[in-house]
C-alpha cells in the first residue's frame, strides 16, 4: 500500500487528443473569461478569431490512468497538486488535437509526504512540431519518511520589495468549481461537500488548475497585452486552497523584460499561489 517509489522512469502509451471551439470555450469560461475576453470565451465572435487560452494545454493533456496505476495505491483522498508549469511552444488553436505520453520524473521523499513529478509533452500529429510540454508535481500527504532521495527543491520566485507593477482581482464565482470540472477534472473534492470534509476541508475546494488559469489571465492581459502568442511560460506553486466566493488577488511584478513574478492571495491576506511568468522566447 502507499505510492510507488519505484515509479520514476515509467512513460504512459501515446494518447491522441481532439478539441473543439466549444471545448476551448467551455475552458475559458471555467477560468472566469467574461465579456470582455470575447475571443476566448465565445465562438460567435463575427469576424474576430477564436482563440484557446494558452494556459488550456493543462487539461488538453493529462496524465491518464496508466500513469494513475504506476504511481501505486494510496489513498487518493491525500492527493494534492504541488506545482504546474506549462510551457507554450506554439499558439494551442482554438480546435485541432495533438498527440502526447506521460512520464514520471521522480518520485521523491519530503518527509511528511511524497512528491511525483509528471512531465507531458504534446506535439502537432501532422507535423510533430511541440506544441505545449506540462511538467507538475503531485504531493500524498502522510506519504514519506521511507529515508528517500528529497528530489529537486523548486526556486522560490521572489516579489521585488517594491509595490506591484500590476494588481488584478478576480471574483471566483460560488460555480466556478462546477464549470471548471466540465473541462474533464471531476474530482469530487471540488464538487461534493461530504468528499471535501473527509478530505479535511469543511466545504468543496476550487480546483489548483482553475486558479493556475485564472493566474494566467491577468498575466496574458498584463504583461502580454492580451496576445496568446506572447504567452510563453507559466510556473506556479499551489500553497493554500482557494474556495468559491472568494476574491483572488493577483500582484504581478515585472523584473525585467519578458519576465515577471507573481502572487495570487484569498482576500489580499492569505497566499494560495505564486511562481513565474515568461512571454514567449525567454525560456
Amino acid at each position: 500500500m502507499g505510492v510507488n517509489r519505484d515509479a520514476a522512469g515509467f512513460t504512459s502509451s501515446a494518447t491522441t487528443r481532439t478539441w473543439s471551439t466549444t471545448d476551448s470555450v467551455v475552458y475559458a469560461l471555467g477560468i472566469g473569461c467574461g465579456v470582455d475576453e470575447l475571443a476566448f470565451s465565445t465562438d460567435d465572435t463575427r469576424g474576430m478569431e477564436p482563440r484557446a487560452v494558452p494556459t488550456m494545454g493543462v487539461v488538453l493533456a493529462v496524465p491518464g490512468p496508466e500513469i494513475a496505476a504506476a504511481m501505486g495505491d494510496y489513498d487518493r483522498r491525500k492527493l494534492v497538486h504541488g506545482s504546474q508549469t506549462t510551457i507554450v511552444h506554439s499558439a494551442i488553436p482554438a480546435a485541432g488535437s495533438v498527440e502526447y505520453s506521460s512520464t514520471i520524473l521522480g518520485v521523491y521523499d519530503k518527509g511528511s509526504g511524497a512528491a511525483v513529478e509528471t512531465e507531458i509533452r504534446a506535439t502537432d500529429p501532422a507535423t510533430g512540431r511541440s506544441v505545449f510540454t506540462n511538467r507538475s508535481v503531485a504531493f500524498i500527504r502522510g506519504d514519506g519518511g521511507w529515508g528517500g532521495d528529497r528530489g529537486p527543491s523548486q526556486p522560490k520566485a521572489t516579489p521585488p520589495e517594491r509595490k506591484p507593477d500590476h494588481v488584478v482581482t478576480q471574483h471566483v464565482a460560488d460555480n466556478q468549481a462546477l464549470i471548471y470540472r466540465l473541462s474533464g477534472d471531476r474530482n469530487p473534492l471540488h464538487s461534493n461537500p461530504e468528499f471535501a470534509r473527509a478530505a479535511g476541508f469543511d466545504r468543496p475546494i476550487l480546483h489548483g488548475l482553475c486558479t493556475y488559469g485564472m493566474v494566467g489571465r491577468a498575466l496574458l492581459a498584463q504583461v502580454c497585452g492580451g496576445d496568446a502568442d506572447a504567452f510563453g511560460e507559466l510556473s506556479a506553486r499551489f500553497v493554500a486552497p482557494v474556495f468559491p466566493g472568494d476574491d483572488l488577488v493577483i500582484s504581478i511584478w515585472t523584473t525585467e523584460p519578458g519576465v515577471a513574478v507573481f502572487e495570487g492571495r484569498r482576500d489580499e491576506d492569505q497566499l494560495v499561489i505564486a511562481g513565474r511568468f515568461l512571454t514567449a522566447g525567454q525560456g
